[in-house]
Order: structure tokens, then sequence, then C-alpha cells
């Protein structure tokens, strides 16, 4: 916008647009000025004024200027306040940089400092590793004087010893000539100074450690000797300096003694075969009543009592009138037979001869022995059967063999066999101390804990993995496994650190068999070393469960321990502590810690669960795992491996020659040349293809010809088909077609289970089979490789023979949810509420989970003894995956035990059902407490102490069990007065009920001391530990052996068998371990000897 001039040029001439003449434009001399009115109206305040001139409009200079200068000094004021604030920003800037230089100064005197403390640390690590190397020289140095001691005294014992012997037997000699009228010398008159020498007979031993031989003191290993206590393995290794019948044995020596001991399970009861109390009973027509009443009325009982410990119990009776057609099976029998039980009258035949010779005169401590013989005056005894009785009372020197002499009625004489049978099962085969376990679940579950502290493990899973072990050590083939044998030694040998070495093979290429080989020849020449083994079985069987396999291994580690007390229930940190714990041993460990893990590919979740391996272990620590080649997981494909590879033409020929010697079998060299012809591919030289096939060439002659067998064979190329033909064999080798159906079905029913099956409990499936048929079939199955018997239940040998089964009798596997359906009504039917087994624990949920029944499941998990035993047993976290499959969290699954518990708690009447709601009530509060629901725990354990104060007594040791729980929780509630005064409830209680010198004292006294260490009292807490410690070797000394009486018992017949031989070394050695055991048990008779 300009002047007014500029909207039409000068002298243009205008139109008038409205019909009037037009004019000629000219310039106005005003000036409106554009700035003034863009002032002016942006400025403006009021309303716009319409018609004012030119003039007032070029005035608006004047008008504004206030404001102007109002506005100019507003900017002065903020231009002066921003520049002040910028004058102390630079001033607050130098101030900062001042402060920095002041820090940097500080951290560079610092790091002097810290440069000049590292400086003086490694100094002093240095002298403290100097100090180290003279006080290990210093150590060295008095070993060798302590060694040269010894073999001085060692000469000079057996210099006193010969002479000693010598002077006895001069003694002898003496005496024989003085009773033949000979006179010698006059001892008054003769000048020789032991004329005051009591003179022994002899063969005497004579006591010259008293000073009447010697003339002095006793020496100062002898004293230290009797004044020495028991002390543990733990401490086992620094004895061997002051021991008197030891004081010549080497620390390496008394070492391997000890640590070969160690190796030996306490826990699992030797004395039963498979876990089943196997009673063999031979008996005549004359003495059928009592046999049949002591079967149907005695047996249940004996049977009860044997499952609620946790075994089968099993009748073994062969009739007389078929007795001849089962001799191998009867033989078979009687071995694996738990006791013996005669019943005689006045005659007997040709069988029960034999029998009754076998078990009662050849092997008479093979095991317990009853005779039952019933006297009737019109029935004299008969010449044969007088002739056995004087064997049998001539082979028993012992004393061993239990007589029943009874004359009175059938129904009196099978109640008197019951209760010897009854006495011996408790007493010599299960090993309770006493002879009432009518207590129930509080009793049992009592003794047990009293060895594992708080610690919940299953005794069964540990007897499988013995059972696996010594099954594989028994293999008679050795498959040319010393190349790989000198390959593990060398991964033994390696410098640390080492990672875990991988042995893998195809599908029965031996990889078990070479473990169990080994482990057998390491613990021979290193019997320092500690091996740790789990052998997994089927998958989705209870040995492939990751948590509980990392819990058996930790629960092995802390067997080596006083206290195993403190082993968390959740299965996140059992995975988490195990390492912790293996590092722990690992340092105080004297040799060498091997970890063996069996097809680890089986194991469910292998990856994730088995995440330990990967880390860094401690340097004394090996692991060795085997896999299948085919499943092994591709992260562990770069660790070393050794790989089984087929055998060979000449360890085939081996294989089948020493069973074939073994069966008494003779090949022609045709024979020997197809066969030769046939084992040259892969499949054709594995190891379980060619055990197979020799084991059908020598067992099958019952059913096929020799010729025939060969022939089917060699159609057979691999492993899967000849399991097939032997399949095949076992079925045509059954006579009737009732037992041919009985056999399809028994393995189907093992296909299908989670564990396997029990003898009786097929038995109980199919009524109509008889034992002697099911010993038999089961004869025949085991030697043809299909089926064994592992912790008393039948499974399969191999995972192809159940999958030969599957194809064959399952149309591939189609039929396995009917087959579970009939196990499900089997286990239903035995559940009661009063005992639950713990096979039906085991089996009942998971089957229901594999037909994903959650109603039933959800029942059964409802039913609070099937709960409490999957607990009690260790099988925390099976019950966890139970409940979530169901759909429960930790809350709602706590909420639906409490009102199963109130409803049971409704129909409690008896003082027994009281205390098993006690027990219930314990177990429940147990479980919440291991869940982390504290709050929750404490009121089922208030009920328990309540119901157990109520129904026993105040001061009964169940009251203090449930008082040791009540204060576990509040230690994990950090509440440490109410947990301290719990636990001193619970000691006295204990001191009251058992002594001061009891196993559940030291428990007490070991929960009390963590508790003062806890609260960092650590003067108290070290006095209860010690007085703990020297209870449980007191205690264990008691006992008889380090963990248990298993242990005496198992060792000493194994060193028993070995000393048998000649004079060698390894007899030495066994003396020495004998030794050695005898000494921790305080009994030094036996230990000179």
């Amino acid at each position: 916008m300009g002047t007014a001039s500029s909207l039409v040029s000068p002298g243009e001439v205008i139109e008038d647009a409205y019909g009037g003449e037009g004019g000629e434009a000219c310039e106005i001399p005003v000036e409106v000025k554009p700035k003034a009115r863009l002032l002016r109206s942006s400025f403006r305040r009021g309303p716009r004024v319409i018609g004012a001139s030119f003039k007032s409009t070029g005035s608006v200079d004047l008008e504004y200027t206030a404001e102007y200068e109002r506005l100019r000094k507003e900017y002065e004021i903020f231009r002066v306040s921003k520049n002040n604030e910028i004058t102390s920003m630079q001033k607050k800037e130098a101030k900062l940089d001042e402060e920095n230089k002041r820090l940097r100064a500080e951290l560079q005197a610092l790091q002097k400092t810290y440069q000049k403390i590292l400086r003086e640390k490694e100094s002093a690590l240095e002298a403290k590793y100097q100090a180290m190397e003279r006080a290990a020289t210093f150590e060295h140095d008095r070993d060798k004087v302590k060694r040269q001691f010894k073999i001085f005294r060692e000469t000079k014992e057996k210099e006193i010893q010969d002479l000693l012997r010598a002077k006895r037997d001069l003694e002898a000699k003496l005496q024989q000539l003085q009773a033949q009228g000979i006179m010698v010398y006059d001892p008054d008159d003769s000048d020789d100074d032991d004329n005051h020498t009591t003179v022994t007979a002899a063969g005497t031993p004579c006591d010259y450690w008293g000073g009447g031989v010697l003339g002095s003191e006793p020496s100062m290993g002898s004293m230290m000797q009797l004044q020495q206590t028991f002390r543990g393995p733990e401490f086992a290794h620094s004895l061997c300096d002051v021991e008197g019948p030891f004081a010549n044995v080497s620390r390496d020596d008394w070492d391997a003694a000890v640590a070969s001991l160690l190796q030996v399970s306490p826990h699992v009861s030797q004395a039963l075969w498979s876990n089943t109390v196997r009673c063999y009973l031979i008996s005549t027509q004359e003495t059928q009543a009592e046999l049949d009443i002591f079967t149907q009325s005695y047996s249940p009982r004996l049977r009860s009592l044997c499952e609620g410990l946790g075994h089968f119990y099993l009748n073994i009776c062969f009739p007389e009138e078929s007795a001849a057609s089962y001799a191998l099976e009867r033989r078979q029998e009687m071995e694996r037979s738990s006791v013996c039980v005669l019943l005689l009258k006045s005659s007997v035949t040709s069988c029960v001869l034999e029998d009754a010779e076998e078990a009662f005169v050849k092997n008479p401590d093979g095991h317990p022995l009853v005779l039952y013989l019933r006297t009737v005056e019109a029935h004299p005894l008969s010449g044969p059967t007088r002739q056995l009785l004087e064997r049998v009372n001539a082979a028993d020197k012992a004393a061993k063999v239990k007589v029943v002499d009874h004359g009175g009625s059938p129904e009196e004489g099978a109640s008197m066999i019951y209760t010897q049978l009854e006495k011996v099962i408790k007493q010599e085969l299960l090993g309770l101390e006493g002879s009432d376990v009518d207590g129930k679940d509080s009793g049992i579950d009592e003794g047990r804990e009293e060895d594992s502290g708080d610690v919940l493990w299953d005794l069964h899973d540990e007897q499988e993995q013995i059972e696996a072990y010594q099954q594989a050590c028994s293999a008679a083939a050795q498959l040319g496994f010393q190349k790989y044998i000198d390959r593990l030694n060398d991964m033994v040998a390696a410098p640390p650190p080492t990672p875990p070495l991988l042995v893998s093979g195809g599908p029965g290429s031996g990889k078990s068999l070479l473990l169990s080989k080994w482990i057998e020849l390491q613990q021979k020449h290193s019997p320092n070393t500690l091996f740790l083994y789990h052998f997994v079985g089927r998958p989705l069987s209870t040995s492939s469960e990751p948590v509980l396999i990392i819990k058996r291994l930790t629960v092995k580690l802390l067997q080596h321990f006083w206290s195993i007390s403190g082993l968390s229930m959740d299965p996140s940190k059992i995975l988490e502590e195990f390492p912790r714990w293996l590092e722990r041993l690992s340092s105080r460990h004297q040799g060498n810690i091997i970890i063996i893990i069996d097809s680890i590919d089986q194991i469910q979740q292998a990856e994730r669960h088995m995440k330990w391996l990967i880390d860094p272990l401690p340097v004394n620590v090996r692991v060795v795992v085997s896999v299948n080649v085919e499943t092994c997981p591709q992260a562990w494909r770069l660790w070393p491996t050794l790989h089984l590879d087929p055998l060979n033409p000449r360890e085939v020929k081996s294989v089948i020659n020493t069973e074939c010697l073994a069966a008494d079998v003779k090949l022609t060299k045709d024979q020997d040349k197809k066969l030769e012809r046939h084992c040259r591919s892969a499949s054709t030289c594995n190891a379980l293809y060619v055990t197979l096939l020799a084991k059908m060439i020598t067992n099958c002659r019952c059913a096929w010809s020799l010729e025939k067998t060969l022939e089917q064979c060699l159609l057979c190329q691999d492993t899967m088909s000849l399991y097939s033909l032997g399949l095949k064999v076992a079925l045509d080798s059954l006579s009737t077609d009732g037992e041919r159906h009985v056999m399809r079905e028994m393995l189907c029913l093992v296909c299908a289970s989670h564990n396997g099956v029990s003898e009786s409990e097929v038995l109980a499936v199919f009524p109509d089979l008889g034992l002697p048929v099911l010993s038999s079939l089961l004869y025949t199955l085991q030697r043809l490789c299909i089926v064994g018997l592992g912790c008393g239940l039948i499974r399969f040998q191999h995972l192809q023979a159940a999958e030969a089964v599957r194809l064959e009798f399952m149309d591939g596997g189609t039929c396995s949810p009917a087959y579970r359906e009939k196990l499900i009504h089997y286990f239903s039917q035995q559940l009661s509420q009063d005992r639950v087994t713990w096979r039906v624990a085991d089996e009942l949920p998971w089957l229901l989970q594999q037909q994903e029944d959650r109603a039933k499941l959800q029942l059964s998990l409802l039913n609070l003894f099937v709960s409490q035993n999957l607990y009690k047993r260790g099988h925390f976290s099976e019950l966890l995956a139970y409940w979530q499959y169901v759909g429960k969290d930790k809350s709602s699954m706590a909420t639906e035990y409490f009102d199963s518990l109130k409803h049971y708690e409704k129909s409690c009447e008896s003082e027994d059902s009281m205390i098993r709601l006690g027990n219930l009530y314990e177990t429940l509060g147990r479980f919440l407490k291991d869940l982390g629901l504290l709050s929750q725990a404490v009121a089922p354990l208030q009920r328990s102490l309540e119901i157990r104060e109520t129904a026993l007594d105040p001061d009964h040791p169940s009251v203090a069990l449930s008082l040791h729980q009540l204060a576990g929780v509040y230690v994990q509630w950090r509440k440490y007065g109410n947990a301290e005064q719990f636990y001193k409830q619970a000691l006295e209680i204990s001191e009251n009920a058992y002594g001061s010198d009891h196993a559940c004292v030291a428990r007490e006294l070991d929960s009390l001391a963590m508790l003062y260490q806890k609260q960092n009292k650590y003067e108290q807490a070290e006095k209860l530990r010690k007085r703990s410690v020297r209870i449980r070797q007191k205690t264990a000394r008691q006992k008889g052996h380090m963990y248990g009486f298993t242990l005496l018992r198992r060792r000493a017949l194994q060193l028993e068998e070995l000393t048998l031989g000649k004079d060698t070394a390894d007899c030495a050695k066994t003396f020495n371990e004998l030794g050695v055991l005898y000494y921790l048990q305080n009994n030094l008779d036996c230990c000179y000897v």
C-alpha cells in the first residue's frame, strides 16, 4: 500500500460509472504512512471510528509514544534479567569446574592408594604361598619320619609277635611232654626270667598288651586306639596315624578301604531280591491244609505289612503233582527267595526232598529258614523224612533254622507259621528294630526321617538304579570294550578343566554295558573316586524325570555330610543347588568325583534341565553321558565324543561262542559259516542284535529245533525284526491258548504302564493264572532279553523290545488307551482311604493324565493318601505337574486340600484314624511350606500338633515332629523367636522320649544350631553342632556301621566271598577293607583278627 496517487496515474481520465462526466486525475500531496496504520490497527483498543480525517490518521506517532516507551522498558528489564542469569550460570560453571578438578585429584589419590594396597595384597599372597610351601615341605618330612617310624615299629612288633608265637609253641610242647610224664626241667631251679609267666594252651590268644608278657606299659598306639571314640567317614582319612591294629597301614590303603566302603548304598535292603519278600513254601499232601489256611487267611496280612513298608510280598509254591515239570523254575525261584518254609508231617516225595535238600542242607545260610513239623503219634515219621531231618539238623551248625513243632489242628499250625514268618520278615528281612510296626504311618515315616532329616526321597528309585547297575555288570559278554575303557581312563586322567565326555552309539550298541563295566573297574583300581551314576530307563518313566534325577544325585552327595537337611523341595531350586553341593563336596573329597548319566537324551527336556553340564565344573569332577547318535541334541555334538562302533567278526564270534558254551550248545561248521556271512552289516553287528541272536540260538530248543531257529534268525536283518521273532518263539513255547493270551495281555499292560507291573498285580488281574505258569513265562521272556524284573516290577529290558510289543500286539500303539483303562480299573479298586500303596500313587494319576481325564485325575489327587504318598517319597515336582495339568494354581490347590481334609476329619472317630489325620495335616503343612505359602502352612501344622497332643500324648515323639515342622515355617518367615521356642520344646520332648544320644535329638540340635547361626550367635551354634556330631557318631557306632545295618551285612558277605580264594593282592585289599569296617564299628576284637 502506497500513497493515494498510486491508485491512478497522473493525467489519466477517470470515467464516471454512474453516467456523469469524467474528470482528470491529479496527485494529492497528503501521504499516509503504512507503518503508522499498521501500528494503529494493531494496538487499537476500542471500536473503529468511521469518518476520521487524514490529519488524525497521520498523528499516530504522538498517540503511541507512551506505549512504545513502556515496551522498551520491559525489554530492557528482560534483557538485564537474562544477562544476570547468564552471569550466575557462568559463576556456577566455574564453581563446578573447580569441584571437578578437586574430585579428579581425590580419584587419582585413591587410585594410588588402591595400587599400593593391591601390591601389598600380592606380596601377602606370595608370602602365604611361600608359607604353604614350607608347611607342605614340613608335612612331607613329617610323614616321611612317621613312615620310617611305622616301619621300625612294624618290624619290632613283628619280631615280638614271632617270639611270642614261638614261646607259645614251646610251652605247648612242654605241656605235651609233661602230660606224657617226661620232666624236662624243674621250674623252681630255673634261672630263666620268664618263670612266672602264665602258660597258655596252643592256639589261645595271649593278651601281651596287658604287660604280663612284655613287662611294660601298653604302647601309645594301642592306648590311643582303645581311647579313640568312633569317627565317621568324613573324618576317617585322618585316623591311620594312631590306631593300634592299623598302625602299619599306609594312608593310601586306609583311604582306599574307606572310600570303597562308601561306594555301597546303605539304604536299600539287600536281603530282598528285587524289592520283593518271596516266601518259598515247600509242602506235602499231608500238610496241604495248613498251606491252604495260611495262603487264604494269613498271606493278606503279610502282604499288607510289606506293602505298607514299600515292598512286595509273594508266595512261591509249586503243587506237588506238577512240580517235576518246573525243575528250572523251582531252582531259580529258590535262589531268589527271601525265606523258605518247609511243612512236613510223616512222609515226603522226591520233589519235596530235592527242594528241601537245596534250601536246608546245601545252602542253609542263604536265607532264613522255617521248618514246620506236625507231629502225630498215629503217624510216625517215615525213613526218608527222618533222614531229611537229620541232614537238616547236621547242616544247621549255627542253629538258624526256626523250628515250629506242632501237634494240634491245622488252623493253629497255620497261625504259628504266620507268627514265625512275621517275626522273620520284620527283624531279619526288613531290619526293623522292634517287632511292632502297627504304628501305621507315624512310626514308619518317623523312622525314615530319622536317617534323612527333612529330606524326602524315594528308596525305590535308588534300588532301581542299583539293580540296573548290577544287572549290567553281571553280563557275561565283554563286547571288546577295552579300547573304549582306555579312552575313558584317559579322560579321567586328563588335566582340568575337561568338558563332559559324550559316549554315542546307535540303539543297542552297548553304551550302558560299557559304562557299568567301566564303573566296576574304576571302583576296584581307584577306590578314592566317588561315582554318581544314573541309568535312564524308558521315556516318560520315573527314571527319566529330570528333577528326580538331580535330586537323587544331590542326596547321594549329601550322604557324605553328617547332616543332610536343608535340601529344597522346589524343582527350580533343586536344579540350581546341585552345582553348589557338588562344589562343596569336591573341595573336601580326596579323590575325583565322576558323574555318569546313561541315555541322557531320553530325559524330558534334557537341554533345559541339564544346563549345569555346560557350566565350569570343579577341577576334580568329571562328567560322562551317553546318548543315542540319532537323537543327540545339536548343542552337545561339540563335546568330546567316544563313538561305539559295531562289533567286528571276531567279537561277534566270541559273543556267540560264549553263550553256546554256557548253554552247552555246539554249532556245526556250516552253521558257523552261515552266522559269519550273516553278521557283516552294521545292523547285524550291533551289540544287542548279536546278544539277542545268541540267546535265541541257545534258549529256543524247547519251542523250535536249532536248525529252524537259526534259519528264521538269519532272515532278520535288524534288532526289531529279531525281537518280533523272539515274541513268536515265546508264544510257541507255551502249551495252551490261554497262556498265550495271558502273555500278550501281560506284555501289553507292561507297555501301557508308567513303570511296569508287579508279579502280584499280574496274578490279581488274571485270577486263573497260577504262579508256576507265570514263573515259567517270565523265565522264558527273561532268557530272550524281552523283560526283566527291576525293583519288583516287570519291565522291558530294552526300548526295542517295547517297540516290538507295540507293533506286534498293540497295532502300533492304537490299543494303548484300552490297556490303560484296564490298569486304571485295577488300581481304582485297590484305592482305599485307610492306606494307599506306592504303586497306586505312582500309576493311577499318571494313567489318568495319559488318558486326559482331568476330572478323575483331580479326584485321585484329592485322595489325601495318594498325595501324601507322592510327597513323602519326594515326588514333589510330579505332584505339582499333575495339579498344573488339572489347571489349578497354588492357592486353589491349597483350598481344595483344606476342604478335602475337613471332609475327611468328620469321619475320623477312632484313635488310629485321628493319628492318620494328624499325619495328613502335617504333610499338607510341609507341602504348603515347600510351595512358599507360609501363612497358609501354619494352620495345618498347628492342627496336626493339636491332634497329636490330644490323640497321643503331649510328650509323644510325634508331637516333637510337629513342633519341628512349625519351627521350620517360622524360620523361613524370619520369626526367629517363635522358631527357637518350638525347637527347644521339640528338643526337650525328644530327649525325654529317646534319651540324650538319639538321632532325633541330633536333628533338633542341628536345626537349633542353624537358627543360631542365622542370628549370628556363632558360639551357641558351634556348641550345639559339636554335640550333634558326637551323637551321630555314637549312633552310627551303635547301629554297627557307618550308615545302616545293611551296609555291614552286604559288604561283609562280599568280603567273605572274596576271601575264599588264594592269597592274592585282592584278598589282602579285602582283608584291609574288612578290618577298617570292623574298626569303624569299634569292634576291636574282630579288627585284630
